[in-house]
């Protein structure tokens, strides 16, 4: 076991991340309002983490509030929802995609004919709608998690691919700006073409474009997209880096993180292993989480941590639940 804090510990703690389950009221007395910013380091959560309970954006807030997290990188769907999207017809492409394995981006199955006709006219529709949406939705939901005390630093809506047009590009970066996010989130794009036309958008809006990887990550593997522009980022995911293994160590992690520091927007957290195949509760694999949020601390790194949910929940749990035991043990680990 390579952290210093054990399961053991880790359940020892958790009860205490539910004892802010009880608050979950709305009130709009700060006393109520989450706080998981510990000793300079601001602890986030993706709002992905809880894809296992589906929720409209109100139900998103309370899920925030009740897991103690106070800033979040979130996903696309409930925003957008929230703004006017237009409603998806086929059931096929609703809910969360299945669990992913093996660190690799989730895969949904295989569409019909038929499907895929249905998903390129609902997917011509959502660009139309893009072109010409109001950013005043998005202002609206900037105001319900600020009045409720959490914050949003980054957005990740399916806007940013290589099939996306112009237009959608530059209204993911107007509605980033309307969330109150300094960044938006994709995974890193194969096609440099593609990174390099993401940087210079960023740099028009000034939003960084943080690029999230998998199994693919190495030391290097970012260097070409940064160098496109300094609107390009890192959305470094260390337990992804970890779970790499070889050359991909806890020191070559943290060295990393000091090389690039000042190019990294956001940072997911989770506990892997270094032989790629685990995905486990917090305390039980390789990913140095101590060493990691104590060089946040000590260095006073202003990028956020973030906690990425991917863990089995335990049967009688939910998200919220393990969102808050996540929460619950960085800041003993910051303490």
């Amino acid at each position: 076991m390579k952290n210093q804090l054990s399961r053991r510990d880790f359940m020892a703690i958790a009860p205490m991340a539910t004892l802010g389950l009880v608050l979950n009221k709305r009130s709009t007395n700060w006393l109520d309002k989450p706080n998981s910013k510990f000793n300079g380091v601001q602890i986030g959560a993706i709002t992905y983490s809880f894809r296992s309970m589906p929720h409209d954006i109100d139900q998103l807030l309370q899920f925030c509030i009740d897991s103690g997290v106070s800033a979040i990188e979130m996903m696309g769907d409930p925003a957008e929802d929230f703004a006017g999207k237009p409603k998806n017809p086929n059931p096929f492409r609703m809910g969360p995609p299945p669990r992913q394995t093996a660190g690799q981006p989730p895969q949904r199955p295989q569409m019909t004919e038929e499907q895929k006709a249905q998903m390129a006219e609902y997917n011509k529709s959502v660009a139309a709608w893009r072109a010409t949406a109001s950013m005043d939705k998005f202002k609206e939901v900037r105001k319900k998690f600020n009045d409720a005390g959490v914050t949003i630093y980054a957005f990740k809506p399916n806007a940013f691919g290589v099939n996306n047009s112009d237009a959608e590009i530059e209204y993911g970066m107007k509605a980033a700006k309307a969330l109150g996010a300094t960044s938006v989130t994709l995974e890193l794009p194969t096609d440099s073409a593609q990174t390099k036309r993401l940087g210079d958008f960023g740099s028009k809006h000034k939003v960084y474009v943080g690029y999230h990887a998998h199994l693919q990550a190495t030391d290097t593997l970012w260097d070409e997209a940064l160098s496109q522009s300094p609107y390009n980022s890192l959305n470094l995911d260390c337990g992804h880096y970890i779970a790499v293994g070889g050359k991909n160590t806890k020191e070559s992690l943290l060295a990393l993180i000091e090389a690039k520091h000042d190019r990294i927007t956001s940072m997911h957290i989770k506990d892997r292993t270094a032989d790629g195949k685990g995905n486990l509760a917090w305390g039980k694999g390789d990913t140095p989480l101590r060493e990691i949020l104590t060089l946040m601390k000590t260095k006073k790194y202003k990028f956020p941590a973030t906690v990425e949910l991917e863990y089995e929940i335990p049967e009688g749990s939910n998200a919220v639940k393990e969102v808050a035991k996540c929460i619950a043990y960085a800041k003993e680990l910051l303490a």
